[in-house]
């Protein structure tokens, strides 16, 4: 029988082992932390820029001042919608916006034509633009204030302190509006709070131009 034969030792192996399983776990959580970091950047991203968006589209949008009609016979031929953006808004461009109309009876939806754009009045409001070449689907647009010139014909984007007139030919758009004739729609912008239109026409057209909505 031989004396002070080695005996097996394994410690050391359940060493290795216990610090192969403790690496793993390491770059396990490592990992997990990364993805939920990812997650939390991404998360944070699109927060903020859902709160953009909506701070934009409660801040920005239209207001409508006045709307006045023209009498042409015994029905209202053009609708003069005067419209300036709401305090603090951003710019914006009428391009992208369009008008929703109805007499109560057909509704329309108009967009913006540069074949009836002026700069200014002359001549009259009625008279400034030739009405005929609006149809049921368009708008003219008169610019009536606009001290940093920038609503253009083909670039009709409307700021603060801006004031512009909508032009309508409801000739072509309901045959004409009647007497007593209720007529509601709004002005909407790409973006922002709707311009609101809502009127009733009076009993009887006594003169020309008629006030419509304060």
């Amino acid at each position: 029988m031989v004396r002070g034969a080695l005996k097996s030792d394994n410690r050391a192996a359940i060493g290795i082992g216990s610090l192969i399983i403790f690496i793993a776990m390491i770059m396990v959580a490592g990992i997990a932390a990364s993805v939920i970091i990812q997650t939390m950047n991404s998360l944070e991203q699109q927060a903020m820029d859902t709160g953009r968006e909506t701070v934009r589209d409660i801040s920005s949008g239209f207001r409508v001042t006045q709307i006045n009609g023209y009498k042409s016979g015994t029905k209202i031929s053009q609708l003069a919608i005067f419209i300036k953006t709401i305090a603090g808004s951003d710019t914006i461009d009428l391009n992208e916006a369009y008008i929703s109309l109805s007499d109560s009876v057909n509704q329309v939806i108009l967009n913006y034509t540069t074949r009836c754009f002026a700069s200014s009045v002359s001549g009259g409001l009625f008279s400034t633009i030739n009405s005929t070449n609006l149809t049921a689907s368009t708008f003219g647009l008169i610019v009536i204030r606009d001290f940093d010139g920038s609503c253009t014909s083909s670039d009709p984007s409307v700021n603060s302190d801006d004031l512009v007139v909508l032009m309508v030919n409801t000739t072509k758009c309901f045959s004409g509006i009647d007497t007593r004739k209720k007529v509601f729609g709004s002005i909407v912008p790409e973006y922002g709070i709707d311009g609101v239109i809502g009127f009733t026409t009076p009993s009887v057209f006594v003169d020309m131009i008629i006030e419509l909505q304060p």
